[in-house]
């Protein structure tokens, strides 16, 4: 499975940033798909995901902030981020749970920066 993220970048304090995600490959079935992050010298923490029936999930620091979504495109998740903090920086990673050609587990993609600057 290759995940190609978009729609990092920079933005100020209480600004808003929409990231997407597109899962590709020899998919067999997908469970859920969502966001994960890295900050610089911490562990990479859940974000949100979103189930196959559309049932979304949400770090609790997350909730009210930001939007975890899917549309009509198969295997697409978005995340739309608002009153961004400080804290919110991070690397970004998609992530995709499910079976490619009979390998059932996790896949990740490369991630995507976002810098939240005061």
């Amino acid at each position: 499975v290759q995940l190609q993220a978009s729609g990092g970048g920079s933005v100020q304090v209480g600004g808003s940033l929409n990231l997407s995600c597109a899962a590709s490959g020899s998919i067999d079935y997908m469970r859920a798909l969502g966001w994960f992050r890295q900050a610089p010298g911490k562990q990479r923490e859940f974000v949100a995901t979103i189930s196959d029936n559309g049932y979304p999930d949400y770090a609790d620091s997350m909730k009210g902030r930001f939007t975890i979504s899917r549309d009509g495109t198969p295997y697409t998740v978005h995340l739309e981020m608002s009153n961004l903090k400080p804290e919110d920086t991070a690397v970004y990673y998609c992530w995709f749970l499910g079976s490619a050609q009979g390998a059932v587990g996790d896949y990740w993609g490369q991630g995507t920066l976002v810098t939240v600057s005061s």
